[in-house]
């Protein structure tokens, strides 16, 4: 993975799936670890995620608690999967924005599950259950004395769940969630130049899940959608119709097979020069980018 990052040589990068602990001592060893590869990020910035974060209730509805899918995030234990950013420029501590212990239930025009039978699983846990899964947040990065809004976050993936859609559901929401923070729901006054940037887990043609949520994102006049594609003959997943080369997961064949779930997002005031997927046919990076991870490192580059 280091000598995936070391190759792209990001300026500001978003990391998904890194487990969490208080002091970043992790995270401070993968930077290091990057650095030995010929690229240096000196700032590194996590928050504790909503991941295995212990609720004491039954979540999934499946009469048991204390595992994984009863907390408030799927983990096995507090912080597993987190989310992380480094970067060669400062981080604004004092103007970061954690919105990942927002209720669900406090989403404007939430779509809660409910069955027959009221609140699925129970009104309890519908009382403590946050939107985020892994995590929203909005991070300052300062750039040569201006500043530009990180927005980033993890969509829980919408399946493995039952006919009441909890996590298709949640997944919307965790969604739309950047639509109503630009919309001034939240009471933060969104800056003119900022960059939504995560895991979606959601492709706008192909896959499960409810697609209005990110056809919704990616036609929002306040964003563009810059698009980034892969090189070479992209594999096309078994009854897809989408555009294979923007998928950005390798997921096996056929269900659900290579889909595109991962997203940076300008504002529309920002200039894009560039974009891409890191995802080599052939070469020496090619079996080093399959071994880092299903998901590939996407790419923009912008003039802000």
């Amino acid at each position: 993975m280091a000598r995936v990052i070391a190759n792209a040589q990001p300026d500001v990068l978003v990391l998904q799936g890194v487990d969490y602990d208080h002091h970043r001592l992790a995270l401070k060893a993968l930077r290091d670890t990057i650095d030995t590869h010929g690229w240096r990020m000196s700032h590194a910035f996590s928050l504790a995620p909503n991941t295995g974060l212990a609720t004491g209730l039954d979540m999934d509805g499946n009469g048991r608690t204390g595992h994984a899918r009863d907390a408030q995030g799927y983990g096995a234990f507090f912080g597993q999967g987190g989310m992380a950013v480094l970067s060669r420029y400062p981080v604004h501590l004092q103007g970061v924005s954690d919105f990942s212990p927002l209720l669900w239930r406090d989403m404007p025009d939430a779509l809660l599950p409910m069955t027959a039978k009221g609140a699925f699983p129970s009104q309890d846990a519908l009382e403590v259950q946050r939107l985020s899964s892994v995590a929203h947040w909005v991070v300052p990065i300062l750039v040569e004395g201006r500043t530009l809004n990180l927005m980033t976050f993890h969509a829980s993936p919408p399946v493995f769940d039952g006919p009441e859609d909890r996590n298709g559901r949640r997944n919307h929401d965790e969604i739309v969630f950047w639509l109503k923070y630009l919309d001034g729901t939240f009471g933060d006054d969104p800056a003119a130049s900022f960059i939504i940037a995560g895991n979606a887990n959601l492709d706008p043609v192909d896959g499960d899940g409810r697609k209005s949520a990110i056809t919704d994102l990616l036609t929002d006049p306040r964003l563009q959608d810059p698009a980034p594609k892969r090189a070479g003959a992209p594999q096309q997943g078994e009854g897809h119709s989408g555009d294979p080369s923007l998928d950005t997961v390798a997921w096996p064949s056929p269900d659900p097979g290579h889909l595109r779930v991962s997203y940076i997002l300008p504002s529309a005031d920002l200039r894009v020069t560039a974009s891409g997927i890191l995802w080599p046919e052939d070469g020496p990076m090619a079996e080093v980018v399959g071994a880092a991870s299903r998901h590939r490192l996407i790419w923009v580059d912008l003039i802000f």
